[in-house]
């Protein structure tokens, strides 16, 4: 009979086969786990993912520790990643693929010529004014035929909402010029807000003077009126340009814009404006108005310079007095110096001199007396114990330097008392006893006031306002 193998082990085989003991507890079993364990037997990408699996897990932890440090203190500042980190070099790349999908969305030269004539050939002219109109079928109609003439990125601008936000007629029409001009200006707006955050190196959304310079630098060769710019005189150029930005966008001083605040400011306008061809003759007069054309940079410049007689590149007291024919008066040339203008190390250790940035406000503010930014820059000259308001008696001190040079002008006798009650009768402060800053705004006069008070020539000008408004309304008569 067949019982088995001769040696006996036959029946023993099933209970010795149950027997056999945990993977774990083999010897083998466990050197391997250990060599696997310390990363030697893994390859290249298994053990970058173990690296990367401790690296995170390690930040995990940290992070945990921090906040629980920190109690329920939100976190408010995060440091900015280091030049040349790889945090620094990822930022850069994901910027600029942005901007670069950004700039590819928007219309060039050619898309707007043919949005143009789009426009044209489909729209209506309207009987009664001869204006080029379309209504919403044709809104749409032309929508579809630019879309497939220029393609998708024009779409966005033929929505229902963008239609409403135009002027309609009886018949709920609009005009299609005002519609080709809201496209114009607002392909304008995004292609300066991506050069600009090109520029914007620390991508916080503001730009420093340089980086607004270098905005500026690259704008001169596509500006009609300034394209014979002297190549000596284009650094100084962006240097006196970019100040009226920061000017008006960075009132706090910061010593950086915002680029919202700046593309939606006057100032970009202005600098626009330099686009057009001058066809015919300009005056120098009409040229200066603009801040950023050429004529009146170079006046400025010049004006500086006339001013610094001992030409060590900053104005004493004694020179800004000559500014304007030396009317400004010298109680308000003191108070610029006391409030805008920092103790230097020319001339001893207690003399201030003005630099060129000082000078720039200066003028910016004189020129613009009627905009916040200018009568807040004078407002704190004329604030003479700076407690924030004007009492009777600053009046009369301030408006005495005026009275002292409208005497030796050859003018006749005034009384300070009825300047100052004229002054309380334009303003009329919501304090009878004191006028504020913005009580200077909110009468729309705050310009007029300060003229007044600072400078003969202002007051003059105010006193025969009657005469120069009839002698400005004669030659259009005549014309």
């Amino acid at each position: 009979m067949y019982s088995g193998s001769s040696d006996g082990e036959g029946p023993e085989a099933p209970a010795q086969q149950r027997k056999i003991p945990p993977a774990s507890s083999m010897l083998w079993v466990r050197n391997l786990r250990r060599y696997i364990g310390s990363g030697a037997g893994l390859g290249s990408e298994a053990l970058m993912e173990l690296e990367t699996k401790r690296i995170l897990l390690d930040i995990f932890k940290d992070k945990q520790q921090k906040s629980a440090e920190a109690g329920t203190i939100p976190s408010f500042y995060k440091k900015k990643p280091e030049e040349g980190s790889i945090s620094h070099r990822v930022q850069r790349l994901a910027k600029y693929r942005f901007l670069k999908k950004q700039s590819d969305l928007l219309l060039n030269a050619d898309d707007l010529d043919a949005m143009w004539v789009c426009l044209r050939e489909n729209c209506v002219i309207d009987d009664a004014t001869g204006a080029e109109k379309m209504n919403y079928e044709d809104f749409c109609h032309i929508a579809s035929v630019c879309t497939e003439q220029i393609g998708p990125k024009c779409r966005r601008f033929f929505s229902p909402s963008n239609f409403m936000k135009f002027e309609k007629d009886e018949s709920g029409r609009i005009a299609i010029l005002p519609f080709y001009l809201y496209v114009m200006r607002t392909v304008s707006l995004t292609q300066a807000r991506i050069d600009m955050s090109e520029l914007d190196e620390d991508s916080d959304g503001f730009l420093q003077p340089h980086e607004m310079e270098a905005y500026i630098r690259g704008l001169i060769p596509n500006l009609a009126q300034l394209r014979d710019m002297p190549a000596a005189f284009v650094q100084m150029y962006c240097r006196i340009a970019a100040h009226k930005f920061f000017f008006f966008c960075d009132p706090h001083r910061r010593g950086k814009a915002c680029i919202k605040k700046i593309l939606l400011s006057n100032c970009l306008q202005e600098l626009m404006e330099l686009h057009q061809e001058t066809e015919e003759e300009v005056t120098d007069t009409e040229q200066a108005e603009n801040w950023f054309s050429l004529t009146s940079a170079q006046r400025i410049c010049d004006m500086f310079l006339a001013l610094d007689k001992d030409m060590n590149g900053t104005l004493s007291k004694q020179e800004l007095r000559e500014y304007a024919d030396g009317t400004l008066t010298d109680i308000f040339i003191e108070r610029v110096f006391d409030e805008h203008v920092r103790r230097g190390k020319i001339g001893g250790g207690n003399a201030r001199e003005m630099d060129f940035e000082s000078f720039l406000d200066f003028v910016l503010a004189l020129e613009n007396k009627d905009a916040p930014e200018g009568l807040t820059y004078l407002f704190r000259c004329l604030d003479l114990n700076g407690r924030g308001f004007l009492t009777t008696a600053d009046i009369h001190t301030l408006f005495r330097d005026v009275h002292q040079k409208w005497i030796e002008g050859g003018n006749y006798e005034l009384c300070i008392e009825d300047v100052r009650d004229e002054i309380w009768d334009m303003v009329k402060p919501t304090d009878a006893l004191r006028i504020t800053l913005a009580d200077l705004l909110s009468c729309k006069q705050g310009g007029t006031v300060a003229s007044m008070l600072i400078d003969v020539r202002g007051f003059w000008a105010h006193d025969n306002r009657e005469n120069l408004l009839q002698e400005e309304e004669e030659p259009q008569e005549e014309g």
